[in-house]
């Protein structure tokens, strides 16, 4: 009997449903996002394809990320289907639109035996493409959390050391965050010498700073 995968994706974990032709559940797991959670996956999908039959068709809500990767690595045909058409899914079997991430990997299994024509395989990359699409996937998510770590830096710097943002307007600049290590308040700041201040600063930023760059002695 063909048996077909759902995978509900997540940033740490991911929850998986497998049925059967006949649209029963004959296995959910969530497994984590890491080798050991991938050696899960195969091993459940292993388990319940028939010796001679292809490989568990997957159907998931991204095509990026390691774990795609991974299945299309693996001769798994994957399914990216789109989150907006996965919420019209699931009104079939679930009428209050509740969000369930276990639900959702159940819906995504019954997409597959039910629609599959009207939705086409993830193409299958060249080694070096892939490689090329999970660095940069991984460098976008390192710029973003890179981001979103300095606006929350900025938000607090507002409430109880305005002066530092007068004179950094890049937080996440080599300058600010050496000066910010050594004073990280008002009060340190106007404890340390001008001279050490300077010098910290110089230290940490590259001679091909811009000639108008802000000093930590505006601080002081």
């Amino acid at each position: 009997m063909q048996m077909w995968c759902g995978i509900d994706w997540a940033e740490r974990h991911h929850d998986v449903a497998v049925i059967n032709d006949l649209g029963r559940l004959v296995a959910k797991i969530r497994i984590s996002d890491d080798a050991a959670g991938f050696r899960q996956l195969l091993d459940l999908l292993a388990t319940h394809r028939e010796p001679s039959a292809d490989p568990v068709p997957v159907a998931i809500e991204t095509a990026k990320g390691l774990l795609p990767a991974a299945l299309r690595a693996a001769g798994f045909e994957l399914y990216s289907i789109n989150p907006l058409a996965v919420s019209r899914y699931r009104d079939r079997y679930s009428p209050s639109r509740a969000k369930s991430d276990a639900a959702d990997a159940v819906v995504l299994a019954n997409i597959l035996p039910t629609d599959r024509a009207n939705h086409r395989p993830v193409p299958a990359d060249s080694e070096p493409t892939q490689s090329i699409r999970v660095l940069a996937r991984a460098q976008q998510d390192a710029v973003w959390d890179r981001q979103h770590i300095a606006n929350k830096l900025r938000s607090l710097l507002r409430e109880y050391y305005p002066v530092f943002l007068a004179c950094f307007e890049d937080l996440t600049s080599m300058g600010a965050r050496a000066v910010l290590s050594l004073a990280p308040t008002l009060t340190t700041t106007r404890a340390s010498t001008a001279n050490r201040m300077i010098m910290m600063e110089n230290t940490a930023t590259s001679a091909a700073a811009p000639p108008n760059a802000p000093t930590s002695s505006r601080i002081i």
